[in-house]
């Protein structure tokens, strides 16, 4: 029954997608081209309305089981019409927060909230009344981390399906049932509108598809690895360790340039591979490449001893750092570690000819 919710999910976004295309034009819910984007000409949005019908089609039909699956439903249709709403209206910064806000309230007496966390050498750490607004800045950031890493065509479908393939990989080393059902229903739901948004896209999918997709990654995430140890805890961030270092560097940058945090900008991941040179297409395939490694780390992870995953997060964030600087993403002058490294380097260099 699963494979045929797949399939069901993945025809009907492929066989919807033009006629929400067509919606989306007829009631002006389109994205014109600015000097912020990267688009040339109006665009359909609204193609995240398609991957939601795909996946309640498949959820209909596989019928998957949890004490949590009506509020998840019911957070879902909530986040839609938020994004539907600001598709059609563009809604300012507050109401779409508010909205977030409301569909994450909703998981989350429904059951859905990281309670505690078992530490590595014994105890536990509750986190008592911090656990609702742990929960909610949790499916906040993950929201707007694929929110605004939707800046080229086909990207933010693609890093979230591959978020998807890793969260259902896990699912099944956990053996959680509902999370990977919801997780391949998701998948076959989101390749199908991959058809027609990759480059060079027919239809975005739009605040209704990025919201959706992040609010439904962050709570499945919740699912697969809440109420566990540390290093378990720290899964979920590294399978989402491309939008979430996006939207975490972008907050720096608009700290240290004195803009407001919710300020757009040009100065994205994929903005900065733009202008080192690497076409549309590259720039995607770099990302959905950055975003399998991220997640092939991840599974890895999940297996090692404490000291290894301690390494392997160190590690990480160094290589984070590097790139980070490398490209430019805060800005073309902050570059400490690669200052730090090229000094190491002039020393050894000129320890060398004194010798």
């Amino acid at each position: 029954m699963l494979y045929a919710a797949m399939l069901a999910s993945f025809l009907t976004t492929v066989l919807t997608t033009p006629a929400i295309k067509r919606l989306a034009l007829k009631i002006g819910a389109v994205d014109k081209p600015n000097n912020r984007k990267v688009h040339q000409k109006v665009m359909p949005r609204l193609g995240g309305l398609a991957i939601y019908i795909g996946v309640l089609i498949g959820f209909w039909l596989c019928q998957p089981e949890s004490p949590y699956k009506w509020h998840i439903l019911f957070g879902s249709f909530v986040i839609i019409v938020v994004g539907f709403l600001d598709d059609l209206f563009e809604l300012s910064a507050k109401v779409k927060l508010a909205g977030q806000v409301i569909a994450a309230l909703i998981v989350i007496f429904g059951g859905v909230q990281m309670s505690f966390i078992n530490l590595p050498f014994g105890g536990t750490l509750e986190f008592g009344v911090l656990s609702v607004p742990l929960t909610v800045l949790w499916i906040l950031a993950v929201t707007n981390a694929i929110n605004l890493i939707d800046g080229l065509d086909g990207l933010a479908a693609g890093v979230s399906t591959i978020a998807l393939i890793t969260i259902s990989g896990m699912a099944i080393i956990m053996g959680n049932w509902f999370v990977l059902m919801i997780g391949v229903i998701m998948i076959a739901a989101t390749l199908g509108f991959l058809i027609y948004n990759f480059h060079p896209a027919k239809i975005f999918m739009g605040d209704t598809g990025a919201l959706f997709l992040g609010y439904m990654i962050s709570v499945l995430s919740l699912l697969g690895f809440k109420n566990v140890t540390v290093i378990s805890f720290i899964i979920p961030i590294i399978i989402l360790g491309v939008p979430l270092s996006d939207t975490f560097f972008a907050i720096v940058r608009r700290i240290i340039n004195r803009q407001p945090i919710s300020a757009p900008d040009k100065s994205h991941l994929h903005h900065c591979l733009l202008r080192l040179g690497y076409s549309h297409r590259q720039t995607v395939l770099m990302i959905y490449g950055l975003s399998a490694i991220f997640g092939l780390i991840a599974v890895i992870f999940s297996q090692a001893t404490t000291k290894v995953a301690l390494l392997i997060v160190i590690g990480l964030l160094i290589l984070i750092e590097l790139v980070v600087e490398k490209i430019g993403l805060v800005s073309r002058k902050y570059k400490p570690l690669l200052n730090v490294v090229r000094g190491i380097k002039f020393k050894y260099v000129m320890s060398n000819r004194n010798r």
